[in-house]
């Protein structure tokens, strides 16, 4: 058995890259210091016409999606071999290899050919079959998307993929609950309903009809979308008028809010938990919270460098923000995962946090979920959180 076994992996990977036979990568048997980190699969993928490798970072209790270069990706796919995962398992096209790291820290590899060819796709976003489709749609045709020909117009087209991904996640979300679990809806801050109207006529399609309900501000979006609902035969759809802070509803199976500005995505979190939803899933806007309590606390860290740009300040209130919200759903007893919703071409928010509400009620680690809230916190000089504070924990 050779010693560079781990070496000979790592070039199999590469020529897989360079031919295009690359199918996916699987490492597991995590032991390194990253916390949580179980798993994590590898997939390539074409963004921009450019090949890259999507990462899907397996938690505990969350996912982590980000996409590198095939460059970048080699080198943290050599890092993570030699510095955590135990067991790597590499499908080409016509190959599938075992590289596993043995008791006294040397590598064994195992190579076999597969009896059925895999097959390597690359297509392109524009071939991938669309769950909302476009053609005879009339809430579509009606919010300015597609003509009568029910061709998407030229500048609708990042809006219409935007739909389509936001479904592709939701629909994922939703299949890990038997069927009839999600039939009461809340948008909170629908606006003028685009994914409000893809969701009811997914659920319509691919489940059973549910009640789903857009909660908007502005009377004329509340007006428009109700008229489109009853163009659209949608019975069971209605939008009613009113801030997330206003709304109440103690009967919702999945709550979203995407894109509620500052503390409006507290205010949707905390209707979702006291409502015991089954499914929360939220796209944070304008962490301003959390950021004037950083630059009013003033902590001395060793984040210091990074925090006196205001850009970078910016980000880390966002991360801190997300990231307490994160472990509040936690403290209710929801799994939590956190990944990217869409391109920055389609919008400049694009993190997605989803609460997926577990059987038994309430965290087994509460206390240590409350010190972990404390201590962060402490660190990044914040007096309080809006969420921690709508619950009084």
């Amino acid at each position: 058995m050779s010693k560079q076994s781990d070496i000979l992996f790592v070039a199999q990977l590469e020529e897989s890259l360079n031919s295009s036979t690359f199918v996916k990568l699987a490492l597991g048997n995590y032991k390194g210091k990253e916390e949580g980190l179980k798993q994590l699969y590898i997939k390539p993928v074409v963004i921009k016409n450019k090949k890259m490798l999507a990462f899907n970072f397996r938690y505990q209790t969350r996912d982590i999606f980000k996409n590198f270069s095939e460059e970048e990706s080699l080198t943290l796919i050599k890092n993570y071999i030699n510095e955590g995962f135990n067991i790597a398992t590499l499908f080409t096209a016509s190959e599938e290899s075992i590289l596993e790291k043995t008791v006294k820290g040397t590598f064994r590899l195992r190579t076999a050919a597969l009896t059925q060819k895999k097959e390597v796709n690359l297509a392109h976003d524009k071939e991938k079959k669309r769950l909302i489709l476009a053609k005879d749609n009339i809430y579509l045709k009606e919010l300015g998307l597609t003509g009568a020909d029910g061709v998407v117009f030229k500048n609708g087209q990042d809006k219409y993929k935007q739909i389509n991904q936001y479904i592709e996640i939701l629909s994922s979300l939703i299949k890990e609950f038997p069927v009839g679990t999600i039939n009461n809806v809340v948008d909170m801050g629908s606006g003028k309903g685009y994914l409000t109207f893809a969701l009811y006529d997914y659920l319509l399609n691919h489940q059973q009809k549910a009640n789903v309900v857009g909660v908007e501000f502005r009377r004329d979006m509340v007006d428009l979308c109700n008229a489109i609902a009853g163009m659209a035969s949608f019975d069971q759809l209605s939008f009613v008028e009113g801030t997330i802070d206003s709304y109440d509803n103690d009967q919702i199976n999945l709550l979203i809010a995407l894109h509620a500005c500052d503390t409006a995505t507290d205010d949707a979190i905390y209707k979702g938990i006291k409502a015991n939803a089954e499914l929360i899933v939220v796209a944070p806007c304008c962490h301003k919270q959390i950021r004037r309590e950083i630059e009013k606390g003033k902590a001395k860290n060793e984040l210091n460098f990074l925090t006196k740009h205001g850009i970078f300040l910016e980000r880390q209130a966002e991360m801190v923000t997300d990231g307490l919200r994160a472990l509040i759903l936690e403290y209710f007893g929801y799994k939590t995962k956190v990944f990217e919703f869409v391109s920055d071409v389609h919008t400049p928010k694009n993190v997605l946090v989803v609460g997926i509400r577990n059987k038994e009620q309430g965290a087994t680690n509460k206390d240590e979920i409350l010190q972990k809230i404390k201590d962060t916190k402490a660190y990044f000089g914040i007096g309080y959180h809006h969420l921690e504070r709508l619950f009084s924990l």
